[in-house]
């Protein structure tokens, strides 16, 4: 894609953010703290933001510290949690989690990639998030949205999320890489879903080559 255009589409994207009523913005209001950030992020896997949203509020009612989290037991965490996606294996990790926090790391969450990746239910979305949200490195998270969008614009042509991280890293502009998860997942939540996207009211509509779009709404 032509460095011009993408510059364009970006900052589109930036300008009508504010307007999208999407299920991430609620959650990723809460904190930059980066052990709730690192702990909601690992309850967010393959679970919708909804659902994680009301299960990160229950679970920071009972905790704020790795501390707090590593004395809960895993029955109470799971209860907590439910019913977000795998919450059994969740709850096991969450408590591994904060109990290597706390011996290993003196309850304090890594900001370098290699030891994020450690951490028990942390893989490199989740260390990308960390590193982004609550430090401020210009990290790309990529999730569903962000592989399926970027793909489907042709920013990339890649067919794993690792892949499309690795080359969003050498194609976005570093100044975007730490807001090009918020943008694209809102932006795919409320507009570019993965059935029948809007390309009716899509304000990069014209720019977009809707690569593997079969089912799209039309402007009329």
């Amino acid at each position: 894609m032509d460095k011009n255009i993408l510059q364009t589409i970006l900052e589109i994207l930036r300008e009508e953010h504010n307007k999208w009523e999407a299920p991430v913005k609620k959650l990723k209001k809460r904190t930059t703290d980066p052990f709730k950030v690192l702990v909601a992020s690992v309850i967010s896997t393959r679970t919708k933001d909804e659902v994680t949203a009301e299960a990160v509020e229950r679970l920071f009612k009972e905790i704020n510290t790795p501390e707090d989290l590593a004395k809960l037991p895993v029955e109470k965490i799971e209860q907590l949690i439910y019913p977000c996606g795998f919450y059994k294996t969740k709850a096991k990790n969450l408590k591994k989690l904060a109990e290597i926090l706390v011996k290993d790391y003196h309850s304090k969450v890594p900001d370098k990639m290699e030891e994020l990746l450690k951490l028990p239910g942390v893989g490199r979305k989740v260390a990308n998030i960390v590193l982004s949200r609550s430090y401020g490195q210009p990290a790309i998270a990529v999730d569903t949205h962000v592989h399926r969008i970027s793909n489907r614009l042709g920013i990339v042509k890649t067919k794993t999320p690792e892949e499309t991280e690795k080359a969003l890293q050498k194609i976005l502009p570093e100044e975007w890489h730490r807001d090009y998860n918020d943008l694209l997942v809102a932006f795919g939540q409320t507009i570019c879903k993965p059935v029948s996207p809007r390309c009716d009211i899509c304000p990069i509509e014209k720019y977009c080559p809707k690569i593997g779009v079969k089912d799209a709404r039309r402007s009329k």
